[in-house]
């Protein structure tokens, strides 16, 4: 815990620490050193580490804090080309408010107490919202910032209650003794009504369809660094939330999961027909985020071993890909301020490695085997067919929407023929084909040893 909270402290100063002119070199640099470091998790996800009485990791919470330290390297890369023209002192602060929020949402995926991973929870919206608003590129991101403060806000206003509940009636919100009296929950007064307060704060932030709009209006507004960090780790703290509290209620409240498991379902195959109809990059794959973590939801409820391994490959597969996404997407509106597909047609004949890095991100996010997101989504829905034999009919449809999504958002944006305004574009730099490495080659290692995760 030592070796990674010294770099991590230093690296929160580092934007007013390092000169100038070597502002951004060396604060990536050092986010590689902590991605680097922060590897050795992989060899305690097998065993519960107490580090302290604050602050604990075992197999849920170690995966995703390697993800969330691995993308603040590819987040400061992907925002030196636009915010490196703004003056000093802009730059110094975005750089901190990156660092700020990954750093609340490291603290949040450590909390040992339910209360202070609320607080760390809800601490990660303010250097969200000053991203979005600040530094969003059109005017209707002070609507975006008011949609995702009210949205989540509405959530958590229902779990604090429930926090505040649960530690008046059992005495404790501390996480591993809570796993213990698992069993009091059900005896408590209105069991049900605080059952769902406590899930519909992470359901909010997942999204589940019905409470997403939030999300795609985010995503639009936001620069890079705000949208990779929205689909990398905050998205991942709804899953993360929704697993903590499914095992520290026990299966007590089971009867209550499947409304929600088959919500969440028609939510998957409804956002997939959605992505179809768009013509907005950044909408489509924010859209697809949504049918995504659909599938964690219903598989986080179900609470099998099956279920509970796959929602987790597939929430640090997706983390990966749909940054990925939104970097290359990034690319096409830094050359042509454009985000509508049909003005990005025909990239492949000038820019065809990135065509390359396109095929391989869009077959990543469709699911196509061997690749890690197969392998969570096939460990899902074998644990969603085992729940229910029907549930083959909604996922089913929903795999054929996702796979003619993600073949029509490539084919849409790097095929057909090239419009006159993209011969004149500038060329694809090194500096975005590393960030492009950074998300694509960690995927590839671990689907070719996917027991780092399990």
């Amino acid at each position: 815990m030592l070796t990674i909270s010294l770099p991590l402290i230093l690296l929160l100063f580092s934007p007013w620490l390092f000169p100038a002119k070597r502002l951004w070199e060396a604060t990536t640099s050092l986010s590689l050193i902590l991605a680097a470091m922060s590897t050795a998790w992989f060899y305690t996800n097998k065993t519960f580490l107490l580090t302290n009485s604050y602050f604990f990791i075992d197999e849920i919470s170690s995966p995703l804090l390697i993800l969330t330290c691995w993308l603040t390297a590819p987040t400061l890369l992907a925002s030196q080309s636009k915010i490196s023209k703004e003056p000093i002192s802009r730059q110094r602060t975005y750089i901190f408010t990156i660092i700020m929020l990954q750093s609340t949402t490291l603290l949040a995926f450590l909390a040992n107490n339910l209360i202070l991973f609320f607080i760390m929870f809800e601490a990660t919206m303010i250097p969200t919202l000053i991203v979005i608003t600040r530094w969003g590129a059109q005017k209707e991101r002070m609507m975006a910032g008011t949609y995702l403060l009210f949205y989540t806000l509405f959530g958590s206003m229902a779990l604090l209650t429930a926090l505040l509940f649960f530690h008046e009636n059992i005495g404790t919100l501390s996480i591993p003794t809570l796993k213990d009296l698992s069993s009091q929950f059900y005896s408590l007064p209105f069991a049900p009504a605080w059952w769902a307060a406590c899930f519909l704060a992470f359901l909010v932030k997942m999204p589940l369809y019905g409470v997403h709009l939030w999300l795609p209006k985010a995503h639009v507004e936001a620069p890079i660094a705000g949208s990779m960090i929205l689909a990398g780790t905050l998205l991942k703290l709804g899953g993360y939330g929704i697993l903590r509290m499914g095992l520290v209620m026990g299966d007590s409240l089971n009867t209550m999961a499947p409304p929600l498991i088959v919500f969440s379902l028609f939510g998957v195959f409804l956002s997939a027909i959605l992505c179809s109809r768009q013509t907005d990059l950044k909408s489509l794959i924010a859209f697809s985020s949504v049918s995504h973590m659909g599938l964690v939801i219903a598989a986080s409820m179900i609470k099998t071993e099956w279920s509970i391994v796959g929602s987790m490959i597939l929430m640090i597969s997706h983390g990966l890909v749909s940054s990925a996404l939104f970097c290359l997407a990034n690319t096409s509106y830094e050359r042509t301020n454009s985000r509508t597909m049909i003005l990005l047609q025909g990239s492949q004949i000038i820019f065809p490695l990135t065509a390359a890095w396109w095929l391989t991100a869009t077959l990543l996010n469709l699911a196509l085997p061997p690749s890690l997101n197969f392998i969570g989504e096939l460990s899902i829905l074998t644990s969603l067919f085992q729940w229910s034999n029907l549930t083959l009919i909604i996922t089913g449809l929903s795999i054929i929407f996702t796979t003619s999504y993600s073949l029509f958002l490539y084919w849409s944006s790097q095929r057909e023929h090239l419009p006159p305004h993209t011969k004149f574009l500038t060329p694809i730099q090194t500096r975005e084909h590393i960030l492009l490495a950074l998300h694509i080659i960690p995927i590839i290692l671990i689907s070719l040893k996917p027991n780092l995760i399990y």
